[in-house]
């Protein structure tokens, strides 16, 4: 890698630095009680609740993100930066360019969820109405289970069922 390209990547890691840590926090906190939320339709609860959980977890990833940039800085003061630190080899610029806090070569990279990764619901369910489980039961031979709820009785009327 050479100085120019260095200097580029510490300049893309300083202005994200810079970035994050200029995002104003929103230390505004409602009082919840019990009175407060009569009046409250129940979904604008939600999007209160929604909202906290969306700044709370863009605190936690610019918290993770400022201190992958730390450590990358940290790596180009002690001149580690542009090689794996498990093998060593020199990590390609067009990898370091796309993601400047990475301090692996692609063999070494966290894998994280994407196509490989399947849901682990899809172990169990089928993409079909007709049989729309894997998961074989013994209590469940393919009825009609309403059929099977209702001997035990239901609300409908007798004039429902046609008797009068």
């Amino acid at each position: 890698m050479t100085d120019q390209q260095l200097h580029t990547l510490k300049k893309l890691l300083t202005d994200e630095q810079k970035r994050i840590k200029a995002r104003t926090d929103n230390d505004e906190i409602f009082e919840s009680t019990e009175l407060s939320n009569y009046d409250n339709h129940p979904a604008d609860q939600a999007t209160d609740m929604m909202d906290s959980a969306t700044e709370l977890a863009m605190d936690k990833f610019n918290e993770f993100q400022l201190d992958n940039i730390e450590k990358a800085l940290k790596a180009i003061d002690d001149g580690t930066y542009g090689h794996c630190i498990v093998c060593g080899i020199e990590i390609p610029f067009e990898r370091m360019e796309a993601m400047p806090t990475t301090l692996t070569c692609i063999e070494h990279s966290e894998r994280t969820a994407g196509t490989q990764e399947r849901p682990v619901e899809e172990e169990i369910l089928n993409a079909t109405t007709s049989d729309p489980s894997n998961l074989k039961d013994y209590r469940i031979d393919g009825e009609d289970s309403f059929l099977v709820v209702e001997e035990y009785g239901s609300s409908d009327t007798p004039s429902d069922v046609g008797y009068d």
